[in-house]
């Protein structure tokens, strides 16, 4: 695909992408497909998937009682647990505001891991990276934003959500649907949006603006993005997915060059 090449113009020391279908073909690559990236908060679609698989074993109930008072398995997921962004503070009831909490995904990890009796990052290892075949990405430390990762990998992961082959497609599906409609909340780099909506661990596009997908992603579109400078969308209505990876930290410059490059993607598949 030629507009992956585009990402040899963004200001980055490294960049890698590629585009995969649900069926694991890959339509483009370029760059280092085996460069090994810090990926910030594209760590947690993955830290979900696992909780997911959890869930799926019996280890725990996305019901289940887990964070602050009167928060589940399943508001910590959707960032509606009332955890403070980067703080063990809750800062409204849950289920009520969409406050986006890398430490309700630290929360979610040590509750999995006591449900499980397995450390996080070796649980998600067994579930969901080797299962992948996901050999060069590791889940060390915060299951929100310490995962490290390649494009190959990661076009490996972005297939299986397109076709789940770990999970029941229904909990795949409930996952990329909205949890608790409606909510107002932040989405980091791009401010307040109206509503903010989110599913299990994946962000979902919906009608925000600005966004850091395309201008022509369809509002099914779901995802994560990082503040590495690393994204993963997946658009079923176009049936792909796509993963860029950069070592810069997300800003303006960010901001500026994915939007026009996923609108290229986008083209290029409709083409």
């Amino acid at each position: 695909m030629q507009s992956l090449a585009m990402i040899e113009n963004w200001p980055v020391p490294t960049a890698a992408a590629a585009v995969v279908r649900a069926d694991g073909t890959v339509l483009g690559r370029h760059g280092p497909g085996g460069h090994r990236f810090p990926l910030a908060s594209v760590t947690k679609p993955l830290a979900a998937y696992a909780a997911l698989v959890a869930y799926e074993e019996g280890a725990v109930e996305l019901d289940e009682p887990a964070g602050p008072e009167g928060s589940t398995v399943r508001h910590l997921l959707a960032h509606t647990s009332g955890l403070a962004f980067d703080e063990h503070r809750v800062t409204a009831p849950p289920g009520t505001r969409r406050l986006y909490s890398n430490a309700g995904f630290e929360v979610l990890g040590d509750h999995i891991a006591k449900a499980t009796g397995i450390p996080f990052p070796e649980y998600a290892r067994q579930a969901v990276l080797e299962p992948l075949h996901m050999t060069a990405t590791t889940l060390d430390g915060s299951p929100a934003r310490d995962g490290v990762s390649t494009v190959e990998d990661l076009v490996r992961f972005a297939a299986e959500v397109q076709a789940p082959r770990l999970l029941d497609p229904r909990t795949v599906l409930e996952a990329q649907s909205v949890v608790h409609p409606g909510l107002k909340g932040v989405l980091p780099g791009y401010g307040h949006q109206n509503p903010n909506d989110w599913g299990l661990g994946f962000e979902i596009r919906d009608s925000k603006s600005p966004h850091w997908t395309g201008a022509h992603s369809s509002p099914a579109t779901f995802g994560h993005f990082g503040q590495s400078g690393t994204f993963l969308w997946i658009d079923p209505v176009v049936g792909a997915a796509c993963v860029a990876l950069t070592d810069r930290p997300f800003g303006p410059w960010a901001a500026e060059v994915w939007t026009p490059f996923t609108d290229a993607v986008l083209a290029e598949l409709a083409a």
